[in-house]
C-alpha cells in the first residue's frame, strides 16, 4: 500500500484508534532493534556531552530524581 492510500486509511480511524496504531507502529519498531542513524551535527552534540561528561564538567542526576521531578511538576 503506497503512503498516500495508507494516510487515506489512517484519517478514517478515530483518536484511540489511531493512537494504538501509533503504539504498534513504535513497538515493531522497537522490535527490529536497529539503532536509526544520526545527522553528523547529533554525533557532534553527542561527543561534546561525553566530553563534558569525562571531564567532571556537568552534574549528573539520577534518572529516578528526573522521573520524580516530572511526576511532581505535572501533577
Amino acid at each position: 500500500m503506497k503512503s498516500a492510500e495508507l494516510l487515506k486509511e489512517i484519517k478514517k480511524l478515530s483518536l484511540a484508534e489511531k493512537l494504538l496504531l501509533v503504539e504498534d507502529v513504535w513497538d515493531s519498531i522497537a522490535q527490529e532493534n536497529e539503532v536509526p542513524p544520526l545527522h553528523e551535527w547529533q554525533k557532534r552534540e553527542l561527543d561534546r556531552r561525553l566530553s563534558e561528561y569525562q571531564k567532571g564538567g556537568v552534574e549528573v542526576i539520577e534518572a529516578s530524581k528526573v522521573y520524580e521531578d516530572l511526576r511532581n511538576r505535572y501533577k
